[in-house]
């Protein structure tokens, strides 16, 4: 049987997880950041768009708000671009970064807890941070992780 295909991402670059499967593996749920990750950002440009209307005989003030919150929106932007979080019938993987590549993968039978902690805003809009806890004491903690209960979920069903 042929090496299958590696799925290319929007851009046209080959998906890390993809590319990273091992022979009889296979993805099985694909997750990503959730877009509050922006919201800091948005928040600023608000106000910029904001303190120009309100204060038009000053438009150096809301332009720089402006600026700030458009400078803002970068690293969230990238950090929502370049990450990738998967679950396979034999691991759980996680991509963040493109220059400064930061990769993380947990054999799920080597899964000996995992948690998920959401705050009252986070089970609203539905994103939460989960923790894996694996033996030899490894512990990873993934943030703003959008559907961090069906991740949850498809993590119990592959290490079961």
């Amino acid at each position: 049987m042929g090496r299958r295909r590696a799925r290319t991402l929007d851009t046209g670059v080959v998906s890390y997880i993809d590319a990273t499967l091992l022979p009889d593996e296979h993805v099985v749920y694909r997750t990503a950041l959730h877009w509050i990750i922006f919201a800091r950002a948005v928040l600023v440009l608000i106000v910029g768009v904001a303190v120009l209307i309100a204060f038009p005989q000053v438009p150096l003030a809301g332009a720089a708000v402006l600026l700030l919150g458009a400078l803002m929106l970068i690293p969230p932007f990238i950090d929502y671009q370049t990450t990738e979080l998967g679950v396979t019938n034999k691991r759980m993987i996680l991509k963040v970064g493109f220059i400064r590549r930061r990769t993380i993968e947990l054999l799920l039978r080597q899964v000996e807890a995992l948690s998920v902690d959401q705050t009252l805003g986070g089970r609203m809009l539905g994103y939460g941070s989960i923790t894996l806890t694996g033996t030899g004491g490894v512990r990873e903690i993934f943030h703003r992780v959008r559907d961090p209960l069906e991740l949850r979920r498809r993590i119990q069903g592959q290490a079961a």
